[in-house]
């Protein structure tokens, strides 16, 4: 008998039961909705047998890892429909991503519309006929053979890669297909009642151009139709909210061929990015963070100091000067380090906190690049704390409520991930796990729930990533807290103690917006491109009715400007009607509209983009409106 905890009860079961049958002895509901499975805290198959005391965790739909099994999957479903209507397709990879899945296929030529309608009818089928997928295992030799008979060169060479390692190798196979695959996989094909394949592009095999062209087809699919319906219109709703579209469309930033995932902010843009910049500064200087700034580019010795040549240099751009190796920092972290350095600091200075706005370079495959949300270069609103020991708590605090003000202040919900050590890591075990329980008890002691991602901490320490949830309902990847023992140490930083003696200090690395770039992009997206007041680059658009009205409206921008307010005034010879309606486009928050009464009456007409008409007031009453309104930062 072996002993299995489930959510912390206790049972036993024979050896060489299958997590499967477990979820089968607890409940029909939770063996239906079964998709993967965590034993002691590593995702794995339904089929999984076990044979020893453990524990074990349940994964469904509504799990992130449990999305992935049934993600992964519907692209096996997928590979099995293309093979069956075009079988001289050869298949590559099929994995899930955040979104849904895709699968690559080496085809004659690339998918179209009514093809993928094809394919998806061959799935509907394939679903329909609830075939088992059942799972087997091969010695590398004999899996290369048996890929090699199936006429799969993709697949071999994947397999080849494998075969030196000496260790088996995972097939998965549903009636006549049979993948090359590691899982974890669901136990049939049946519960993937409702899917949709929303893309097809093209994709170089490995992310590498010199390599052959591929078609892909991406899609999603979910339990329930009603699930999947809802998806899409959410897709349709972002489509709306592109922020490449809104970005072209209001001015605020362009991508051009001769700076591929090198942003260009125009002028409106840049007022968005300032303001932001401001913000920071702001509520940073009020958090007790000096400013610093550090070079672009630094030497290879730096690089091996901290670490990143031999971790992070196939992200790294490089150049020789002198003939010495440099790199373009991809991180701010090794010239805070140094900045650390130029003074010895006592215990009476900790904790150090230095914040910087730090444009980084890192190399992006090119088919990865989504106009700012992935991109080449960035400014990483950093900052690195330094503390003592016991200081490490009060200070992972600190950080949480000053993310958690800068995304209430956007109307951003979130949750908090928990990221634990990786294979390829630094520094000793019990420094790992010190700092993972820092972590750990910092958020648990104020009040915060969060989810445990095991393995996927930086190679220096553990971290917490911060998912802001926008107003359609996507998640993004933004604040990061990262407890480090390791640079501290590779760079012999040291502090005078209490006792006079010198002492290492421990490091927080952090972001807020993560980064500046596609900071704003989330923006565009959430709000659709109608920016706060304080954020619009024009807050205030002045529309006279007639040239007669011109002089009195040049007044009234007058003493809007003077406050501070962005503004502009619309003199062209056109309706009013038309003014308006193209302000509402251009996403201005306020309008003002001046005919011959308001002249007469020292007024101004109010409309809102959100509310429509607001009625008269004096222009001295509408530029404290503006003030207020700006300088509250309110989100309408």
């Amino acid at each position: 008998m072996i002993k299995v905890t489930l959510k912390g009860d206790v049972k036993e079961f024979e050896s060489g039961i299958s997590v499967a049958e477990i979820a089968k002895s607890i409940g029909a509901g939770l063996y239906k909705s079964a998709c993967a499975a965590k034993v002691n805290g590593n995702v794995c198959d339904l089929r999984t047998l076990l044979n020893e005391d453990c524990e074990v965790e349940i994964l469904t739909f509504d799990d992130v890892d449990g999305k992935k099994a049934f993600w992964h999957t519907t692209s096996h479903i997928l590979a099995q429909a293309v093979k069956r209507l075009y079988p001289a397709a050869k298949l590559s990879i099929g994995p899930s991503i955040d979104s849904g899945f895709y699968y690559d296929f080496d085809v004659e030529k690339p998918f179209t519309a009514e093809d993928l309608e094809a394919i998806e009818k061959e799935m509907k089928a394939i679903v329909k006929s609830g075939i088992e997928i059942s799972r087997f295992e091969l010695a590398p030799q004999e899996a290369v053979k048996l890929l090699e008979e199936m006429q799969e060169p993709y697949k071999v060479e994947l397999c080849n890669e494998h075969v030196d390692k000496g260790e088996n190798i995972s097939f998965y196979k549903q009636a006549e297909f049979t993948d090359l695959c590691a899982g974890p996989h669901l136990m049939s094909v049946a519960p993937v009642k409702a899917f949709k394949l929303t893309n097809c592009t093209g994709a170089y095999w490995r992310g590498d151009s010199k390599n052959k062209m591929l078609c892909r087809v991406y899609g999603v699919s979910f339990p329930k139709a009603a699930q999947l319906e809802e998806h899409l219109t959410m897709l349709e709703e972002a489509k709306k909210r592109d922020h490449r579209k809104l970005g072209k469309e209001l001015e605020i930033f362009t991508l051009m061929e001769e700076g591929p995932g090198f942003p260009f902010f125009l002028p409106k843009g840049m007022i968005v990015k300032n303001e932001l910049i401001n913000y920071w500064r702001e509520i940073h200087r009020a958090a007790g963070y000096d400013e610093i700034q550090t070079p672009i580019m630094l030497s290879r010795h730096l690089w091996e100091t901290s670490g990143h040549w031999y971790h992070y240099k196939e992200n790294m751009y490089t150049t020789v000067i002198d003939d010495e190796d440099f790199a373009i920092k991809p991180m701010n972290c090794p010239g805070g380090m140094l900045v650390y350095k130029t003074k010895m600091h006592s215990y009476r200075d900790l904790p150090l906190r230095m914040g910087e706005l730090g444009l980084v370079h890192r190399h992006e495959l090119s088919g990865a690049l989504h106009g700012l949300m992935r991109v080449r270069n960035f400014t990483q609103d950093d900052a690195h704390i330094f503390m003592t020991q016991e200081q490490i708590k009060d200070e992972i605090k600190g950080v949480v409520k000053l993310i958690d003000k800068v995304y209430k202040q956007f109307g951003f919900t979130y949750h908090i991930e928990l990221s634990t050590r990786p294979e390829d890591s630094m520094g000793s075990e019990e420094d790992w796990e010190v700092a993972t329980e820092a972590l750990r008890q910092s958020v648990t002691e104020l009040g915060y729930d969060y989810k445990v991602n095991e393995g996927d901490g930086a190679f220096y320490g553990p971290k917490l990533d911060f998912h802001l949830t926008d107003c359609i309902g996507r998640t993004w990847q933004c604040g990061t807290i990262q407890l480090d023992f390791q640079l501290p140490e590779r760079f012999e930083l040291e502090y005078v103690g209490a006792d006079g003696n010198k002492h290492r200090p421990i490091m927080i690395h952090r972001v807020v917006f993560g980064s500046i770039e596609r900071f704003i992009g989330i923006l565009i997206e959430h709000f659709a491109g109608a920016f706060p007041v304080w954020l619009a680059p024009v807050q205030v658009k002045l529309l006279p009715i007639a040239d007669r009205h011109l002089d009195y409206i040049y007044e009234v921008k007058k003493a809007l400007e003077a406050k501070g307010i962005r503004c502009e005034v619309d003199d062209r010879n056109e309706k009013i009607g038309y003014k308006i309606r193209e302000a509402q486009v251009n996403k201005v928050p306020y309008m003002v509209i001046v005919g011959d009464k308001d002249v007469e009456s020292g007024t101004v007409a109010i409309r809102s983009r959100k509310d429509g008409d607001l009625g008269a007031m004096t222009s001295a009453e509408f530029v404290d409106f503006m003030v207020e309104k700006v300088t509250s930062k309110v989100n309408d």
